[in-house]
């Protein structure tokens, strides 16, 4: 059984770990976050479940506008063989969230460490971040020091990735 929301925020508790959630319609698409802005400081991402020919699996986390061109990602992180999205049913089983509600909190439900984690190293500055809590009608804001300290204690060690420093030729 996947994590809830109360277990997340749990975990969030017994690492010491502070966030602020708000409440929202569902949001299903980073155009319809946009909407929020006003509301919700910080950096706001984009979340990409993707796997290699192989079946290796990956969680892409990049701030919202970030250029990220599939075409070439393999190369950046190791993949074998350019990268697709991984199915719905996969993603449900893995880290418990459908399409749509996509979050790095959701590898607490990845005890094993299937997924690698790609983290936008802008992600991992001193600007607060923000993500779904497993559902996509609440959005927290978490420090990124503290991302990477809830990371690390479901086992995912995230590869920093700069998307800046790449020209754009982006599919996303």
């Amino acid at each position: 059984m996947p994590a809830t929301q109360d277990d997340l925020y749990r975990t969030f508790a017994d690492l010491g770990i502070e966030t602020v959630t708000v409440e929202h319609p569902p949001l299903f698409t980073v155009e319809q976050s946009q909407g929020l802005r006003g509301t919700i400081a910080g950096l706001h991402s984009k979340n990409l479940f993707l796997k290699d020919k192989k079946g290796a699996l990956f969680l892409v986390v990049a701030e919202e506008d970030a250029a990220i061109d599939l075409k070439k990602l393999h190369e950046r992180i190791g993949a074998s063989g350019r990268l697709s999205f991984g199915p719905a049913e996969l993603m449900l089983e893995l880290i418990g969230v459908t399409p749509g509600s996509v979050t790095p909190f959701g590898l607490i439900n990845d005890p094993e460490g299937r997924i690698r984690v790609v983290l936008d190293a802008r992600l991992a500055g001193d600007e607060p971040v923000n993500f779904h809590p497993l559902v996509n009608t609440a959005t927290t804001t978490i420090a990124p020091a503290d991302l990477l300290a809830f990371l690390r204690a479901t086992g995912h060690e995230p590869m920093l990735l700069d998307f800046s420093a790449v020209p754009a030729s982006p599919d996303l």
